[in-house]
């Protein structure tokens, strides 16, 4: 699991009361909120020291333009950059699309090609969802990923997440035939992420 430095702050009204926005550490990762100041950067198309070359990448731009409308996003339940612990590089982000609707959130990533293929989508994945499914609010985690696209379906699988019967996908909000639904539960047993 991944461990949360205490963070001295004050609960946010648009997230819920514990825990305050803290990074979240992996093996080889920090996961730490967003900044108005970063968001703005990248929607300026400024470079800050401090982020790899190829970031970002089009989806965190997509995101950044998305906090000004979505503030509960820059939470501790929302979206964070994901930093390489050994390069203090900015590598990608990730997040959940807060709030939970009926105990599901929704979580989408992304790692800039040149740190991918190093596991780190499936690191930042599981240590959010882990997260995510200690707050009360929340009893499942769901990602939607392109059939087109076989490297984001392993990261999902990786990261514990299991595909939706088809019967379930018909009933989702893009159960479009390109795109499958993955998901993971909170545990209740060994065969949760099968419910």
């Amino acid at each position: 699991m991944p461990s949360v430095p205490s963070a001295p702050s004050a609960p946010s009204a648009s997230a819920p009361s514990t825990p305050p926005p803290a990074d979240l550490i992996t093996e080889r990762l920090i996961l730490r909120p967003w900044t108005t100041v970063e968001a703005t950067a990248v929607l300026g198309g400024d470079r800050p020291e401090g982020w790899a070359d190829d970031f970002p990448a089009e989806g965190d731009r997509v995101i950044a333009g998305l906090f000004e409308h979505n503030p509960q996003w820059l939470g501790a339940y929302g979206h964070r950059l994901v930093v390489e612990r050994d390069t203090g590089l900015v590598v990608g982000s990730l997040g959940l699309f807060w709030p939970p609707s009926e105990g599901v959130v929704e979580l989408g990533y992304g790692i800039v090609a040149s740190r991918r293929g190093r596991g780190y989508a499936t690191e930042a994945a599981r240590a959010l969802a882990e997260f995510a499914l200690g707050a009360p609010e929340v009893h499942t985690v769901s990602a939607g990923v392109e059939l087109s696209n076989p490297a984001s379906v392993r990261v999902l699988e990786k990261a514990g997440f299991r595909r939706w019967t088809a019967a379930e996908a018909e009933h989702a909000a893009d159960g479009a035939e390109n795109t499958a639904r993955y998901r993971i539960t909170r545990s209740a047993g060994p065969d949760a992420s099968e419910r």
